[in-house]
């Protein structure tokens, strides 16, 4: 596995998935350039896969990624923290060499992204 989802994200991610209509969905994770640091983390429901994208099921929950995300989510641990406030997926990647403030933008030794212009 590239990724690893603890218990509680994929509880949550099986109950949302639950929520939605459809067949065959599946859990798409990827990253693309922006954000304050320059790569931003994407996570979604799809259904379809494209040629180059790796899968894998971890407990029950089929996730894809595609071939450009995977070196950069190599080793991820994605976790689901409740609290009063809400809750929410909390990412925890150790290519990160930088992160921003909220967690959710990162940059790696070999990666810087393109950082969006308005944070």
């Amino acid at each position: 596995m590239i990724l690893t989802l603890t218990e509680a994200a994929n509880h949550r991610v099986k109950e949302m998935m639950a929520e939605q209509e459809g067949d065959n969905l599946f859990l798409r994770v990827g990253v693309k350039g922006g954000g304050c640091t320059g790569l931003t983390y994407g996570m979604g429901f799809d259904t379809e896969l494209k040629e180059d994208d790796l899968s894998f099921e971890d407990d029950g929950v089929k996730v894809v990624i595609d071939n450009e995300s995977a070196p950069l989510l190599r080793d991820v641990t994605i976790d689901f923290k409740q609290n009063m406030m809400g809750g929410g997926f909390k990412i925890d990647n150790p290519n990160a060499m930088v992160t921003c403030g909220c967690g959710s933008s990162f940059k790696t030794a070999t990666n810087a992204g393109t950082p969006s212009k308005d944070c």
